[in-house]
Order: structure tokens, then sequence, then C-alpha cells
């Protein structure tokens, strides 16, 4: 299969730190990605999907799919050839405040966040309680501040919402009152998504503005492990196409228990579920603004439980990345979902490597990358803020040693040498400290004794208060006459403040 030109990527005006380009680690080498690639045609093409809804799989035998006596679809291999060729390579993911908007595409590296947590850390008690609706406003309005996080996919579910529909329609609500930046929701159902969208609209002002800023993208899961496509799924990616809303969809088979328990096998059928999701869009309107989140989950394989902290989950989620950017499609991996409970030091060192691996290998958006604990089962604002300061150093790592024509001054090096033997007082120091260094808001840089000076205080000490501090702001760009429109015409739960 030939590979798809990395065209530079041209990007909205960012507020928050710019996405570097990453690709630079290959988990994998040139025969295993041909290999794997290959594979993954090979199951399209003599497996296929079950599952799949009537009238669509009549539009893919239409197509050229082949539809076995079992009901499978099957693809050929030049029919996801040509899908992949057509498909869209950026996607623009307009914010609420279009300047806080991205490209998503081509390996330029995105730090966001994700999951479906059903518990929240309480700092005030270190307990776990249920996620209500004010903690996923607190959490979304964290991630509309912080300046290593670039998008907010909604993190937990609001388990105070007691229906499917009054919490589809509140977590919209709340993720766009809190976060400027673009959001991602998923839905229930189909019949969800007209009165969202009109939600959208009211917020934006007019009618059909949804349409031309989209900020919100919608997540998908199209495809149960193994090689079966979710009805409810397609159902939505339909009624998302028909309002423009940009995809993100979603496989996650879990090695050794929906996949094959060899890592490469599990990307082989991870890939050939992922591609399945693209004949879908292919078939639909080719071309469509899709971006493809390849997440092959580990297992414990001592207890079949997820583990999403493992050195395993790690090489998986960049030879997923690796492998979609191999293809030319815009690519989501999962990173971050430490299996401890508390942010503590095996939370530090799984979330460091699983995310630090995935941007090196150039995944698009990062999603479940911060705030996540307990195999994403718990969520928690200060670990949201501890893990941004992480991700800081992560993209610039991403970044690299960036040689420019005036990186290497031999004159200068010269003059010190011979002169006041320090660089400190130097100008091209003092211009470049804050673009070529970056610098954390919580990781402690002082000497012991300064430390214990003052008050020998933790990461998590320091993540709490400055947690504290930066929820007493309160986001402004919804205006409050079309907020109020909006709680006129809809049950929304979350009260109203500030």
């Amino acid at each position: 299969m030939v590979r798809r030109s990395r065209a530079k990527p041209s990007g909205h005006t960012q507020l928050v730190t710019p996405a570097p380009m990453g690709g630079r680690f290959a988990p994998l080498n040139e025969a295993s990605v041909t290999r794997i690639v290959l594979a993954a045609l090979d199951i399209l093409a003599r497996t296929g999907i079950a599952a799949c809804p009537a009238p669509l799989a009549v539009q893919m035998v239409e197509a050229g799919a082949n539809l076995r006596d079992d009901g499978r679809v099957c693809f050929p291999q030049s029919m996801v050839e040509t899908a992949i060729a057509r498909a869209a390579t950026r996607i623009s993911l307009p914010g609420f405040i279009e300047d806080k908007g991205l490209t998503i595409g081509g390996g330029q590296v995105h730090i966001g966040t994700g999951g479906a947590a059903t518990e929240v850390l309480d700092s005030a008690t270190g307990a776990f309680r249920g996620a209500q609706l004010n903690d996923l406003y607190d959490l979304m309005r964290l991630v509309g501040t912080l300046p290593n996080i670039h998008y907010g996919l909604r993190p937990v579910i609001a388990r105070d919402m007691d229906a499917p529909f009054l919490l589809d329609m509140n977590t919209g609500f709340t993720c766009l009152k809190a976060c400027a930046k673009p959001i991602g929701i998923s839905f229930d159902s189909a019949a969800h998504l007209d009165p969202v969208v009109s939600m959208f609209d009211m917020a934006l002002g007019r009618e059909g503005g949804f349409r031309k800023q989209p900020f919100c993208f919608g997540v998908i899961v199209h495809a149960v492990s193994p090689l079966r496509y979710a009805a409810e799924g397609l159902e939505i990616m339909q009624r998302a196409i028909a309002h423009r809303m940009p995809l993100q969809i979603c496989t996650a088979a879990q090695a050794g228990a929906t996949s094959p328990v060899t890592l490469a096998g599990a990307l082989a059928q991870g890939l050939a579920e992922t591609l399945a999701g693209l004949m879908v869009v292919d078939t639909l309107e080719p071309g469509y603004p899709c971006i493809f989140a390849f997440m092959p989950f580990i297992s414990d394989l001592r207890t079949g439980a997820m583990t999403g902290g493992s050195g395993e989950a790690a090489v998986t989620a960049a030879a997923a990345a690796q492998l979609l950017l191999h293809l030319g499609l815009p690519s989501t991996a999962s990173a971050g979902m430490t299996d401890a409970k508390t942010p503590d030091a095996q939370a530090g060192y799984e979330k460091g490597y699983t995310v630090a691996l995935a941007a090196q290998a150039g995944a698009d958006m990062i999603n479940l990358s911060v705030g996540m604990l307990g195999s994403i089962m718990a969520a928690s604002p200060e670990a949201l803020v501890i893990d941004d300061d992480m991700c800081g150093a992560i993209l610039r790592s991403v970044r690299g040693v960036e040689m420019t024509d005036t990186a290497i001054d031999l004159d200068r090096i010269e003059a010190v040498a011979t002169g006041e033997g320090h660089y400190l007082g130097e100008a091209q120091t003092l211009d470049l400290m804050k673009t070529e260094y970056t610098y954390p808001n919580l990781g402690n840089r002082q000497s012991i004794a300064d430390w214990q000076d003052a008050g020998s205080r933790t990461i998590w000490d320091v993540a709490v208060d400055r947690t504290a501090k930066l929820l007493t702001r309160h986001p402004t760009h919804l205006p409050k006459d079309r907020e109020a429109a909006i709680r006129a015409a809809f049950d929304i739960r979350l009260p109203e403040g500030p």
C-alpha cells in the first residue's frame, strides 16, 4: 500500500501551547507496518464485519463489497484503498471561540480529556463518590483554562441525570458553557442529536450556526469487537453527518479478551475494525471529516481486567498512532489511563510513559491523557491540573532540538569562554528563555533546604491549592441572554452561576 504524503497542517491560531509535530518514535519497523496493514486488509476481505444494518449493507455491496452467506460484509482490498485515498486528511475542529480551534491530522499532537468515568476523587475527603453534573462542569472549566490541554472530551458521566436524554442534553450544555475550546460528547441515541444541535445553534446565536461552526465533535463507537458493527453507533454517525458534526469514531478491543493476545494480532484486528468505520463514512459521504480513534486496550491476563497503565498499553497506543499516520488518516490514541487510584508515583510513571510514547509516535489527538485514575473509572480535578504540568513537558519533548540559523553561534561561544564564563546575562539567553524552555506550574525545582523552609509541600498539596484558585474563575464566552433562552427551552439542571 502506498503511504500518503504528510502535508504540513495549517491550524487556527491557538491560545494554548502550540501542537508540536510528532512521528519520530516508531515502535514498528517498516516491514512490521506493511505486514499489519496487509493483515488488516485481509481480515476485511476474508472475514469481514458482522451486524451491518441491511440498508447500509446494500449500499456497500453496490459500491463493491461482498455479502457472505452468513451476512458478514467483506471489503476487497482495492475498495478499502480507494476509501483511504479519498478520506479527509485534515479535520478542522473550531472552538466556541474560533481562535481556540484546532486542525487535526498529519501527526500534529494534541492533548485532551476523555472517558466515561463514574467516580470522582474528592480532595476534601480523600474518598471516591459518584460523579455529578457539577463535577463535569468543574473538570471542563479546568480544560478551558489549562495551557497544555487542547480540547475537552466529556471525562465523566453525570450520575445525577436520571434519564439518557437528560444526560445527553445536560452534558452538551455543561461542556459548551464550561469550555470555549473544541469539545466532544457522545450520544445515547441518534434521536438526541436534533435537540442538542438546536441548543448549540441557540448558544451560537443563529439558526444553522453549528453547521458553520461545529465546535463539538461526536464521539461514536462504531464497532464492537471482534469485528461487528454497532448498529446504534452507525445510526448516530448518520445523524451526526446530517448535522455536519465532525466525527471521532472509536474501536477499543481488549487484547487477550476481544482481540488476539499477541500485540501484533491485536493491532491487525483493531486496524481492520478502524478501517471498517472508514468504509461506513466512505459509503455515506466520501471524505467526510472523521478522526479515527484506534485504541487497542490491554488485559491483565491474570484477572482479565483492563490495564491502562502497562508498558504494553503504551507501545500499542504508539503503534496504533504510527499505523494511522502511515495511512494518512487523522488519529486518536488513548493514553494516560493509569491503574493507580490516587495521583501517586504509580500514576506519574504510568501516565508519563503512555502519553509520551503516543505523542512521540505522532498521535493527532490523545484522549484520556489527563485527569483519569483507576483504569479510567474515576477522575480528579487535581490530577487534571498535575497532568497538565506533565503534558507541558511531554509536548516540549516532542518538539525536539530545534535547529535555527542562530542556534549555534560560534562567536558568542568564543566571547563567553574567554570572557565572563557564563551565558546568564547574554541577550540570546534572555530572548529565548521562555520559548526554548518550558517551566512547570506545579513541579518543584527548589533546593531541598528551600523546599523544607517553604513547608515541604507535595505536588498534591500544591495542586489542591492551584485547582481551587483556577475554579474561582468562571467562563464568559456564552452570552447570558443565550444561556437564558436555552434554559427556558430545555431542562437544564446545571445551577446558574456567576
